[in-house]
């Protein structure tokens, strides 16, 4: 695995490194020693999957509030997505910078986010498989967010949502949410 830095500090591309023959290839897509010798998260509790049927799907922007902050590590495995990752932690310096990339089935990237970060994505193409590791258990109480399209974050997303869900399109505001996050630590 090769690990790239992002634009801000915290969430990393991480690239299979691929192993090809006439058979196809073999990567190793996750491997615990590796992460944890360079300080990321290297627990899975929970692995999960999100299928979206249609083009410009918008899932985000969420995140679990202490004590279930959550590493994620998200890879799509059919079709592709924009992926994007916001610093949510309420006393740092990159408050409400984001970083994104594209990820799609055929290069296998991933990209790992460390607790602290809020998480969202919009397909790219219909029928896009969406494969999530993480390192907390999923907490209905813990979970929050704030808008995709919150002017503070000024995320740049590529095209232009068709469909998110009605707690999507209901979730706070960036500042808000820092209240929040404020409140619960």
């Amino acid at each position: 695995m090769i690990l790239h830095d992002l634009p801000i500090p915290g969430p990393l591309l991480v690239e299979p490194e691929r192993h090809a023959d006439e058979r196809g290839f073999f990567a190793r897509t996750f491997a615990a020693a590796e992460f944890g010798a360079v300080g990321l998260e290297p627990g899975v509790i929970e692995c999960s999957v999100s299928f979206n049927r249609e083009r410009a799907t918008l899932r985000g922007m969420h995140l679990q509030r202490a004590p279930f902050g959550e590493a994620k590590l998200v890879r799509c495995t059919r079709g592709s997505i924009w992926d994007v990752a916001v610093d949510v932690r309420p006393r740092s310096p990159m408050f409400g910078e984001w970083a994104a990339a594209e990820l799609d089935a055929d290069r296998g990237q991933a990209m790992y986010l460390p607790p602290g970060f809020a998480h969202g994505f919009i397909t790219l193409e219909p029928a896009c498989e969406v494969f999530y590791q993480t390192s907390q258990p999923y907490s209905v109480e813990a979970s929050t967010g704030f808008r995709w399209d919150d002017p503070e974050a000024s995320i740049s997303w590529p095209i232009e949502p068709a469909m998110m869900s009605e707690r999507d399109r209901n979730l706070p505001s960036l500042a808000r949410l820092r209240t929040l996050l404020e409140e619960s630590q």
